[in-house]
């Protein structure tokens, strides 16, 4: 089976997702014959790095609200965050262009280290406030999730992978993925935005037994959370 998942490292429902994703899994029998691939989706390819800013700053100044609008805005978020395990610090997470950071995640995927560095991305831009618009910050995270330095140090020295992952993108759209995380299991199903895990783990049956011929499977596609170019939103269960 394989699962593609199109996602930016500073959406925080993309996180929310890998780690739903990553829980379904665990409990799946056949994980070991499920191959992740992980698809570059920038939400705002033309957004500035600035590190004086954080993330409730950025949002205030945005909705024209003040700062402590803007921390109750994202209260859900890290509410639904703290469901799965993940402690969001929206107070200094920095605002950031993820392009060179999507850039290595092309180039630790030719090395097999994806997963482990788009964990590690995540976990530092969401959990720890690293500014994952540096390079040198890039290189250390790179480094944890075992990729090469001096190959890291070369792709952020030119623009490799560039057009792999303006390449993803354009792949993405074609597919319909109009928000992320957008995850495509066998390129026939979808399921769109941070569902819960109960989804992913139907998901998981049901499409391996459409694969091995045991059943049929109808398509699915719920409204869930999910990051668009402007904003982040949650879906109203009620």
């Amino acid at each position: 089976m394989k699962i593609e998942i199109w996602s930016d490292f500073v959406c925080p429902f993309c996180y929310i997702g890998k780690r739903l994703l990553d829980q379904a899994l665990e409990s799946f029998e056949h994980s070991d014959q499920v191959d992740v691939v992980y698809k570059s989706y920038e939400l705002q390819p033309d957004a500035k790095s600035d590190e004086s800013i954080s993330m409730n700053e950025m949002l205030a100044k945005k909705m024209g609200v003040s700062a402590e609008e803007a921390a109750s805005m994202t209260d859900r978020v890290k509410e639904h965050a703290a469901s799965v395990g993940l402690r969001y610090q929206f107070d200094s997470m920095k605002q950031t262009n993820t392009l060179d950071a999507h850039r290595l995640l092309k180039y630790a995927e030719t090395v097999g280290k994806a997963s482990a560095y788009t964990e590690r991305l995540f976990r530092a831009h969401f959990t720890e406030s690293e500014f994952i618009g540096s390079h040198r910050t890039l290189l250390k995270l790179a480094h944890e999730a075992g990729l090469d330095q001096v190959r890291a140090e070369e792709v952020l020295s030119s623009d490799a992978y560039e057009s792999d992952v303006r390449r993803d993108q354009l792949e993405g759209q074609t597919l319909g993925v109009k928000g992320v995380p957008f995850f495509v299991f066998n390129r026939k199903y979808a399921i769109s935005g941070a569902q819960p895990l109960e989804l992913f783990q139907q998901t998981l049956n049901q499409v391996w037994e459409e694969e091995n011929n045991l059943s049929s499977i109808s398509r699915i596609e719920p409204s869930g959370d999910v990051c668009t170019g402007d904003s982040c939103e949650v879906e109203d269960k009620e």
